[in-house]
């Protein structure tokens, strides 16, 4: 009887040492590395890379234990987005997530092998030549995409009913805008449509927003529909151009949210945060070993019409009715 206690005492020991090395001999979970590119700066988007890692975490990932995330922003360079985007590929990251065309085409020209996510690109990822097709992109690019170039058409007629009596409205441009050209042609066509004479104010540089504004207050503008970008009017932009806009009582139709609850009348586009959580389902996919050509791309199908009811009574307009039962959210 003692001897076999002794037996199997031996043998339980041998069986805990056995566990205790096999454990040590267990391959470490593999960490992901995931670049994001982006045109901007870190301080103009947070809420939408934050929506990205909700997204990741839901998924099962944690920053620090099996993934690494690699920001890189361009501070509104094109040059140094193109150095950025070589500089994640030498990292040899696992996916690359760009936000913006101009990131996108960055990314492309850096790598065609790293699979690489459209971050909510607003321009036709068709024509610019980043997929063959939505439903088959052909290359190392997927991701999600909206229909930027069309939406300003819809911006214009809600902006149009929100001030009905407008027939001078200006467009705040930036003509390095990758879309500019195809975004103009359908504004104009929408303008046409409405009976609206539009005065188009090109912008380069952020510090020519107070000369913009002088220009089209004197060309006789009654309100101000501006065309987003990632590079120059984008997020950041929102507060500088509401100040601006109170001060020359326009009111200032954009594409995000942000700007409304910056101080600009009204809004209408896609949730970009929800855009972003979607993204991290792309990531997810692509880590799994899912093939960016044959992985859609996804185009934003809700959008959000958001309207700054204090804006509208310092400015002295009445928002129709029919405009506030459909806003799904205003800010008093």
């Amino acid at each position: 009887m003692q001897r076999t206690t002794v037996g199997l005492l031996v043998l339980l020991a041998f069986g805990v040492l056995f566990i205790a090395v096999a454990a040590e001999v267990q391959p470490p979970a593999k960490v992901h590395r995931i670049g994001n590119l982006n045109p901007g700066s870190p301080l103009l988007t947070p809420h939408l890379w934050e929506a990205f890692r909700q997204g990741l975490r839901e998924l099962g990932y944690v920053e620090g234990q099996n993934l690494l995330i690699e920001n890189r922003y361009a501070e509104g360079s094109e040059e140094r987005l193109r150095d950025l985007a070589a500089e994640l590929v030498r990292l040899q990251v696992d996916v690359m997530v760009a936000g913006g065309a101009a990131a996108i085409r960055a990314a492309q020209h850096a790598t065609r092998t790293i699979p690489i996510v459209m971050a909510a690109a607003g321009d036709d990822p068709v024509r610019q030549g980043f997929v063959a097709s939505l439903a088959h992109p052909g290359g190392n690019i997927t991701g999600l995409s909206f229909l930027g170039e069309e939406l300003p058409g819809k911006r214009l007629e809600l902006l149009k009913e929100t001030v009905p009596q407008s027939t001078r409205m200006a467009v705040l441009v930036n003509p390095a805008y990758p879309a500019y050209e195809t975004t103009m042609h359908n504004l104009t066509g929408a303008a046409r449509a409405l009976g609206l004479h539009l005065h188009v104010v090109e912008v380069h540089r952020a510090d020519e927003l107070d000369t913009a504004f002088a220009a089209l207050t004197q060309a006789g503008a009654d309100a101000v529909i501006v065309i987003p970008d990632a590079v120059l009017l984008n997020t950041g932009r929102g507060g500088v151009v509401a100040d601006l806009a109170a001060t020359h009582r326009l009111p200032v139709m954009y594409g995000w949210r942000e700007w409304v609850e910056a101080g600009c009348l009204i809004s209408y586009g896609p949730s970009r945060p929800g855009m972003y959580r979607r993204v991290a389902i792309y990531v997810d996919k692509l880590l799994k070993g899912a093939n960016p050509a044959e992985l859609p791309v996804e185009q934003a199908t809700t959008f959000e019409l958001v309207i700054n009811l204090k804006t509208a009574h310092a400015l002295g307009l009445t928002i129709p009715p029919r405009l506030l039962f459909q806003a799904d959210e205003v800010i008093k």
